[in-house]
């Protein structure tokens, strides 16, 4: 008699898909005219990523699914968020920032703490529908080191959203109006100094819609074009805005 072979684990192979990456400095190039100040605004979120780690940690003292590998999926995910907070840091050292928009984001940072919601799925509804789209949105109006950086992330937000949306739905947690509408005001700041425009990359109303398909549907079918975006060359890009692969 043959033994079933155990069922592989969807969070085990979910971080199997990772690809490893280190944060290195960017070097300061020329943003795209018009975006530059909801790009700030964008970059002074970056204080939201240890904050998604304390969510994890959170979560990993209450309890879990069953499902073998949710805990090394979620501390896999707390040390991409270290390194996410590096690399974003990378870039307000190579631009600066808006003290102003530093300042909101304290306030955001502090809505999002104190929000009674289960802190995984909070984690989950902070990437999917913020995340997801500050990320595109740096893609198009950043200079090289910008896009290279979300690029990057990006690729990490796809497994944390996928684990963090199993973990929640195992747990039978679901977002409420009061969760949706603390999103719906993180994405208004953010994309308050857009107005319309005929570049959909620099239209409040195209991102706004973007954030609010991620949120009800998990989808933003109109953000296909990222999947395609325009990635420098190397030869392009001076070494200190190149990644850098592999384990530190």
């Amino acid at each position: 008699m043959t033994t079933k072979a155990p069922s592989p684990s969807p969070y085990l192979n979910m971080i199997a898909k990772k690809r490893p990456w280190q944060a290195v400095p960017v070097d300061k190039g020329t943003l795209v005219e018009g975006g530059e100040a909801t790009l700030f605004r964008a970059l002074a979120l970056r204080h939201l990523e240890l904050p998604v780690r304390e969510f994890l940690q959170q979560g990993l003292e209450k309890d879990l699914p069953s499902t073998p590998g949710v805990v090394e999926a979620l501390i896999h995910n707390q040390k991409d968020e270290e390194r996410h907070d590096e690399a974003l840091n990378y870039i307000a050292a190579a631009h600066g920032v808006d003290e102003k928009a530093e300042n909101e984001a304290q306030n955001i940072l502090k809505a999002w703490l104190e929000h009674p919601a289960h802190p995984i799925l909070k984690a989950s509804i902070l990437e999917r529908s913020i995340f997801f789209v500050i990320l595109p949105y740096m893609r198009f109006n950043g200079d090289v080191g910008i896009r290279t950086v979300s690029a990057d992330i990006s690729r990490d937000e796809i497994s944390h959203v996928g684990i963090h949306s199993l973990v929640a739905r195992e747990l039978g947690e679901t977002a409420g109006q009061s969760l949706n509408k603390l999103r719906r005001a993180t994405a208004l700041w953010i994309f308050d100094q857009l107005g319309e425009s005929s570049n959909k990359w620099l239209d409040k109303s195209f991102w706004l819609r973007q954030s609010d398909n991620l949120f009800e549907r998990g989808k933003a079918e109109e953000l296909a074009d990222t999947q395609r975006s325009r990635m420098v060359a190397f030869f392009e890009s001076p070494n200190t805005s190149l990644p850098s692969y592999g384990k530190a």
